[in-house]
């Protein structure tokens, strides 16, 4: 089922104090089948014929429609008993992104790459918490700059992979149980798109719905987890192949992560 991964994807992009984010990079083509107008015309016009189409054809093109994303923004929630994890993630298939991620206890941080390097910038929470002894000086030392250049660190090389859409695509597209019952719902509207949901139940009793969007290419624009013991949650998607806008934090508001270690270590 599309959504089985739902609560596993998002928390692995969201363990990043831990510097343990995998989150992928989209290797489609991002050709368009664009004639004159661009393909403009044609996405107007296509509709998932939800009468004739099975659960499983719908699914299909649900998963086909998400793997040719040039880009797309996410933004979702996660409650597990630790508590709530939150997203709110532009990416695209340049190995680009924006925005901001939260954990629960932690904080949360802003995160920003350009397809080369990368900046993340935590709250004085998640500065606080996640400095240990060290925390409340680093958060005053840090406040309000980007942590980058930690690219080749072994211990933080993982953040790279955060923006990587091609990968979060396919986490969320591979089917980790094949013996869920995937079956037709009704149509719907979500933030003013129409679509139609689907419904996989596997052996554990845990639910996975999927609302994929009727008009144009039939791009999942939410995924629903229920039922299950480690998380629940839901993911809305917008902004399909809307190219990023990426600025940079200038020089005077960075630090380089190796002088941050050694800072860190008698902040």
């Amino acid at each position: 089922m599309l959504s089985k991964r739902l609560v596993s994807t998002a928390a692995i992009c969201l363990v990043l104090a831990a510097g343990t984010a995998a989150c992928g990079d989209n290797k489609g083509d991002g050709k368009s089948d664009a004639k004159a107008d661009g393909g403009k015309t044609a996405a107007a016009t296509q509709k998932l014929d939800t009468d004739k189409l099975s659960a499983q054809d719908i699914e299909k093109q649900a998963k086909d429609a998400l793997a040719s994303a040039t880009a797309l923004k996410l933004v979702g929630a996660i409650v597990s008993d630790e508590g709530k994890m939150e997203m709110n993630l532009a990416l695209d298939n340049k190995s680009q992104c924006t925005g901001t991620m939260s954990m629960p206890g932690m904080g949360s941080f802003e995160i920003i790459r350009d397809g080369k390097t990368s900046y993340v910038k935590p709250d004085k929470e998640f500065w606080t918490n996640m400095g240990g002894p060290n925390g409340a000086k680093a958060a005053e030392l840090f406040k309000g700059r980007y942590l980058t250049g930690f690219e080749s660190d072994p211990s933080m090389s993982s953040l790279t992979s955060v923006c990587n859409l091609a990968e979060f695509s396919k986490k969320i597209t591979e089917d980790d149980n094949k013996s869920s019952k995937v079956e037709k719902g009704s149509a719907g509207n979500v933030n003013g798109v129409k679509t139609f949901s689907l419904k996989a139940t596997d052996d554990k009793g845990e639910v996975s719905t999927i609302s994929v969007a009727t008009e144009g290419k039939p791009y999942p624009v939410r995924i629903e987890h229920t039922g299950a013991k480690d998380g629940n949650g839901q993911i809305d998607f917008s902004d399909f192949d809307k190219p990023l806008t990426i600025q940079v934090p200038s020089a005077d508001n960075t630090i380089d992560f190796t002088k941050f270690k050694d800072q860190f270590k008698t902040a």
